[in-house]
Order: C-alpha cells, then sequence, then structure tokens
C-alpha cells in the first residue's frame, strides 16, 4: 500500500496539537506541523495523528 497522501485530505488535516495546517514529507512519508515542532508517521496510507507517534523535529 501506498504512503501517499490524498491531496483533497491533505487540505482538511490539522495538527492536533496547535489545530493548525500540515505539510506533506514525502520523502520521510510524514505530517509536519511546523507550529508543534512534530512530525506525524503515515502507515499504509493512513495518518497516525497520535502524540505519543509523532517526533520531534
Amino acid at each position: 500500500m501506498s504512503n501517499e497522501i490524498d491531496p483533497a485530505l491533505l487540505v482538511k488535516l490539522v495538527c492536533p496539537v496547535t489545530r493548525t495546517p500540515l505539510r506533506w514529507d514525502a520523502e520521510r512519508s510524514e505530517l509536519v506541523s511546523e507550529a508543534a515542532g512534530l512530525a506525524f508517521p503515515v502507515r499504509d496510507g493512513v495518518p497516525v495523528l497520535v502524540l505519543r507517534e509523532a517526533r520531534a523535529l
């Protein structure tokens, strides 16, 4: 399965911490919250927006 994010979904996703938009990092398959300094993984095309799963930038 692909780890790509549907562009229509990306415009609706926000950071669970700051409620700001997320940026897609295709190289790392992560959704990045610049405001929170966190990167959330995408597994099998599904965003994992759980704080304990996030990586600090």
